[in-house]
């Protein structure tokens, strides 16, 4: 997907930032220029400017996994989700919880105790928001399996690239017979849209001890991005292409 730069400069684009939202919307990472949304609307705001602009945006979350660095950026608008860090609900009867994409993973279990519940990849030693880490699809291996984020990941706030706030999923234990739409987004990188916020199943915190030998997976964004290589014609691949034109019609988070 080729990248829409060109209609407007980004400090062009910056200015429209500055006249469309508070001043501290706007700020340079390591001289990256970075866009702080405060809310959902803000970041639907900011998605339909950059379609309006033919500005490409690059969402980084806390960065410390999705860096923007390099030349390929140095005209992108990083968008971090450090100020969406809500602790919004605790259902303690229903084993969820719902947080803000910019909420420290590695905090929720300290949350979550008081009202004896857990989640187990909260236990991983993962830098890094809880956003982040569905964007990512983090995992772990736990006596030859797998779990993965989206296992557990059962509703999120998305706001996607054409400027939409969709809530795909379901609190309930069951909800669908087909597909799961919001497990698209784990992973996704940050090229699907943006995650405002997640609601995730949690455990009681009487299973926490099953959970001691967890150990992290490692993370390899390469092998995601292989997936929207057009020589690959695996059907995971073509489909994966095909929801992202469906979703990022005018290429506002480019492949990078």
């Amino acid at each position: 997907m080729a990248y829409l730069l060109g209609m407007v400069t980004l400090d062009s684009f910056a200015g429209t930032i500055k006249s469309s939202f508070p001043d501290d919307r706007l700020t340079w990472q390591k001289s990256v220029a970075t866009f702080h949304p405060d809310s959902a609307e803000e970041a639907a705001r900011l998605f339909e400017l950059a379609n309006q602009h033919r500005q490409a945006l690059f969402i980084t979350g806390f960065g410390n996994n999705i860096d923007p660095s390099g030349e390929p950026f140095e005209q992108m608008l990083s968008v971090r989700t450090d100020r969406l860090n809500d602790l919004i609900d605790v259902q303690q009867e229903d084993f969820y919880v719902t947080v803000g994409a910019g909420y420290p993973l590695k905090e929720l279990n300290i949350d979550l105790e008081p009202s004896g519940l857990f989640c187990p990849l909260a236990d991983l030693p993962y830098v890094g928001s809880v956003g982040g880490a569905v964007a990512i699809n983090l995992s772990g291996q736990l006596a030859g399996h797998s779990l993965p984020m989206k296992r557990y990941l059962i509703k999120a706030e998305i706001v996607t690239p054409t400027g939409e706030i969709v809530k795909p999923g379901s609190v309930c234990f069951k909800s669908v017979s087909g597909y799961d739409v919001v497990k698209l987004f784990a992973p996704s990188w940050g090229l699907l849209g943006l995650v405002v916020s997640a609601t995730l199943r949690v455990l009681p915190l009487s299973a926490r001890a099953e959970y001691v030998d967890l150990k992290m997976n490692g993370i390899d964004r390469r092998r995601f991005l292989s997936g929207f290589d057009e020589n690959n014609t695996d059907t995971d691949a073509v489909y994966s292409r095909k929801i992202k034109e469906k979703l990022d019609p005018n290429g506002i988070l480019p492949i990078v």
